[in-house]
């Protein structure tokens, strides 16, 4: 029998349960999702990778004569879903058949530890019933109604789905109370104004028990699937679930681990934090978004737009869970199908990053314990008397006076000023800490931070509607509340009172978790539901209040427990607004703790990491995991924050440091110095030449983030993100790209001197001497000295680079060299955005230089398809091509015969060109 409803031409298809679609295929008896054997029949039902095959026999579930038992046994071990996630609970199995779940006391101890579950939904447990769905401009929407109660208090029992096809690779999918509104993130996120016309997924609905299965039109691959497990929306506990078509999932962060996860029942709690990185530790963001690449090379990403605390469990069905405790049901999928598709897909929703200042892409000093401004000012003038390049001096919280913020130490860093005005002579910059914790023990008229802000009521609230105080470095301390409008005018006051004082360029934002080194406040926290929901995910410390603010305090939007994960992001865009009308320049702005849309307004470093080689590679992971959240601007601490380092490892970490897109050495009080001058000169010669080959891709790193701020490319790239079909570069964390075209293998293990990186299939030059490699796919080992890291340019690409000077200001108008790596058939192409480096908007204003760069039939050619006046004060000094495979004979310069060089690595080099940038050119060997 068929009683098969469609709804929009292939795009969706609702059935019953035991219904067919059109093809006569069942689309809703996944659940039972393994083999059962017994009476003599064998049943077999479709498999959770969504791939259907036959049901035999005349048994089919309880009703039909399936015992309790066999529907429990027949669920194997990776595809339990946990029936009983609540942790410090003794799971028995009348708890477990309580809820109406499988209990399977496993004989192998090993099995608990490892998170297999022994209390899990079985196949049919009862979830939500979908009615009727009905057409809307966008998509659909529809009603789903709880078929029994469940154990969760607040159970909502009708809920409003919302289905729009928003784009033909984005697919919009809302569940929500349909009766009583619910908190929904403040973000602010396009909305479609027509339905796609050719999208490139399907959606079927199932009934009952609902579910929704989203594929992949082309191919059929089943992208989403949560008919597996129960749909749950409590007013505290949101669950939903899904198979996935591969097990190469990344995202999910803030957490420090490999890049790809780990499935092996893993979970990763999402609850801003601060806490130094850890494995298994919810850090400082939160970013419930992932890509999965897909057998064959295809990519699709997922967004819960959600702020609440949650965790995302992992499990090698391949399956993934979400639960949270507030908020709605709200994603977003993206069908790329190109990784790089997926990435820019999300960023079209949440927001494309800030164009960064060409300095901020320069090297960072830092160190929590200079203790005065005069010896600040020794450590700028030491990397100058060793000409090592320095585009930005920090200061910790060691320049304030009580470590309260808008105010300097008057006696330890009086000359403070002084060394500024000297930054800004030599084209240097300054960039200060700021800490949200506002001193509240103050004599009254003393401090005007709080005094002012207690006028204004900007402070974040406790229940009684007073102040909440909790303790950070100040002692105690006020919060403001950053989602109040007038927190940012307030905001604003102070920073420009600080900069009348420090003419300050950029603002780092620590312990903006928030931070609290008090549990919740001096007074405590509510016994109520807010601050003990009934369900606690796995977080440090086992409560929602651990070394934060309590979750019941009031906000101007909502209550903290829905605004926590949203501090610091609300902190930088007020941060944001407040330097560009300080300054009426681009913002820098560094912020430890991030949320979806943190591009917009702020860079993001990888936390208090200590002085270990471990921390060194986890560092690589962690910024290719932000080059998914759309933040670019990213890197750690080089040579680590705690511990001190050895030589070894802070030149090896300055090396991979250079390739950070956001470059700062940084360590805290009471460990040896590790600046690049504190070493032997051997040591400071290697970090000083790093620094240099940094500076010399200047360009290119300036274009790449004028790509991702235009379109929401990457920066940071990882290697399948250009080899999508190439399976060995999915595990890869140790090597990355700069683009599409520059490879980066850094040594990572103490007393190495060589490295082994791989090369996927083509040609591959090595960067300094133009000498190749044509690889089949395969890793190979190279010398790596000390003094040396491997970088290499892919083949095909042009790369703008320019001849370093010790400051970005220093280097911006020395002259260019261009490096071409022809591909196999002699072709290659790059390009080069330029413009003033700090003003704002310079691109939408039309304000720049735009150059491509193209090599065809032995002539590269200069384009210039967009001039400024930024570009007629810099000349190409120098083309080098690599790949050339015969000597030329001869050269031509714009039709003029020109000396040349050619090496028998088949590098050709021409020099002394002193072509002007701003006018079109080519180069022509024969």
């Amino acid at each position: 029998m068929k009683s098969y409803q469609k709804l929009t031409t292939d795009v969706s298809q609702i059935t019953e349960a035991g219904e067919e679609g059109a093809d006569g295929k069942p689309l809703c008896h996944q659940k039972l999702s393994a083999w059962w054997l017994g009476g003599g029949l064998l049943m077999v039902a479709t498999l959770l990778s969504g791939v259907t095959v036959w049901v035999l026999g005349q048994i089919w579930w309880d009703q039909h004569g399936i015992p309790f038992w066999s529907k429990c046994t027949s669920v194997p071990e990776n595809r339990r879903f946990d029936c009983y996630p609540e942790r410090n609970v003794i799971v028995t199995r009348e708890l477990c058949e309580g809820r109406g779940c499988c209990f399977v006391d496993s004989e192998r101890p090993l099995d608990r530890m490892k998170g297999v579950p022994w209390c899990f939904y079985p196949p049919d447990f009862p979830s939500y019933t979908l009615g009727s769905m009905n057409e809307t401009d966008l998509g659909m929407v529809g009603f789903l109604t709880r078929k029994t109660k469940a154990y969760y208090p607040k159970d909502i029992e009708k809920l409003h789905l919302s289905v729009e096809f928003e784009t033909d690779s984005r697919l919009h999918v809302k569940i929500t109370d349909a009766t009583n509104p619910r908190y929904e993130v403040p973000l602010d996120v396009p909305q479609a104004t027509k339905r796609a016309e050719n999208p490139l997924y399907s959606i079927e609905f199932c009934k009952e028990p609902f579910g929704l299965i989203v594929k992949r039109r082309v191919s059929g691959t089943v992208l989403l699937n949560t008919t597996v497990a129960p749909l749950f929306f409590a007013d505290q506990f949101l669950q939903i679930s899904t198979v996935l078509p591969s097990t190469f999932l990344y995202g999910l962060g803030e957490h420090e681990s490999n890049f790809l996860h780990n499935l092996e029942w893993n979970t990763l709690p999402l609850w801003a934090r601060d806490v130094p990185p850890a494995e298994s530790y919810n850090l400082y963001g939160v970013h419930p978004f992932y890509l999965l690449m897909e057998k064959g090379g295809a990519a699709h990403g997922v967004f819960l737009l959600n702020s609440n605390l949650m965790e995302v469990v992992l499990q090698p069905a391949p399956a993934l869970t979400w639960r949270t405790i507030g908020g709605i049901l709200d994603f977003y999928i993206f069908l790329g199908p190109d990784p790089n598709l997926v990435v820019r897909q999300y960023q079209q929703v949440i927001g494309f990053p800030a164009m960064p200042p060409f300095w901020g892409l320069g090297f960072h000093l830092c160190r929590w314990g200079y203790e005065t401004s005069n010896k600040t000012w020794e450590m700028v003038k030491a990397m100058r008397n060793f000409q090592i390049p320095q585009d930005a001096q920090w200061n910790d919280i060691d320049y304030m006076n009580g470590s309260r913020d808008f105010t300097v130490d008057s006696e330890r860093f009086a000359s403070l000023p002084q060394l500024v005005e000297d930054l800004h002579k030599h084209g240097q910059y300054y960039v200060l800490i700021l800490d949200p914790g506002i001193s509240s023990t103050q004599p009254p008229g003393s401090y005007w931070p709080y005094d002012e802000g207690l006028k204004r009521g900007v402070f974040i609230n406790n229940t009684q509607g007073k102040p909440l105080i909790g303790n950070v470095w100040p002692g105690f301390t006020a919060y403001p509340d950053f989602s109040n409008p007038n927190t940012h005018r307030w905001w604003l006051e102070n920073l420009n009172r600080l900069h009348a004082l420090v003419p300050f360029d950029g603002l780092w934002i620590d312990m903006n978790e928030p931070s609290n080194f008090i549990d919740g406040s001096t007074e405590g926290c509510s016994q109520g539901e807010l601050d003990n929901p009934p369900y606690v995910p796995g977080i440090l410390g086992g409560f929602l209040s651990a070394r934060t603010i309590c979750t019941s305090a009031k906000q101007s939007v909502s209550v903290h427990y829905n605004l926590h994960n949203l501090y610091g992001l609300m902190e930088a865009k007020a941060t944001a607004s407040a330097l560009v009308e300080i300054r009426g320049k681009r913002p820098f702005i560094i912020s430890r703790s991030t949320f979806p849309s943190q591009g917009r307004y702020s860079g993001h470093w990888l936390g208090d990491n200590q002085s270990e080689w471990k921390d060194m590679f986890w560092s690589i992971p962690g910024m290719l995991s932000f080059s998914l959240f759309g933040v670019p601007l990213v890197g750690a601490d080089i040579c680590g924050f705690f511990k001190s380092t050895s030589e070894e490892l802070c030149i090896r970490w300055m090396q991979l440091g250079a390739f950070y897109p956001f470059s700062r050495n940084h360590n805290s009080q009471d460990e040896q110095a590790q600046d690049p001058t504190a070493f032997s000169p051997a040591g400071r010669t290697a970090m000083k030449e790093a620094l240099e080959l940094r500076y010399a891709l200047l360009p290119l790193l300036y274009t790449l983030f004028h790509r991702a701020h235009l379109q929401g490319d990457t920066v940071a790239r990882p290697l399948f993100f250009e080899f999508p079909k190439d399976e060995a570069t999915y595990a890869l964390d140790k090597q990355f790209l700069w683009g599409r075209g520059l490879l980066v293998t850094p040594v990572l293990e103490s007393g190495a001197d060589s490295v082994t990186g791989y090369f996927p299939r083509g040609v591959w030059y090595d960067y300094y001497t133009g000498s190749s490699v044509n690889s089949s796919g395969e890793s190979l080992r190279m010398a790596a000295p000390l003094d040396h890291i491997n970088v290499h340019l892919r083949e095909g690409t042009i790369l703008p680079t320019q001849k370093p000077g010790g400051s970005t200001w220093l280097s911006r108008r020395n002259p260019l060299r261009l490096i071409a790596a022809l591909s196999q058939n002699a072709n290659a192409w790059g390009d080069l955005y330029w413009d003033d480096g700090e003003s704002l908007d310079t691109f939408e204003k039309g304000d720049y230089s735009y150059l491509v760069f193209n090599v065809m039939q032995n002539t590269f050619t200069s384009t210039v398809l967009h001039s400024s006046v930024e570009a007629t004060y810099i000349t190409v000094e120098k083309l080098s091509v690599y790949g050339v495979r015969e000597e030329p004979k001869t050269v031509t310069v714009s039709g003029k015969d020109w000396p040349f060089t050619y090496l028998t690595n088949q590098v050709l080099s021409v020099s002394d060109l002193r072509l002007p940038l701003s006018q079109g050119f080519y180069i022509r060997w024969m």
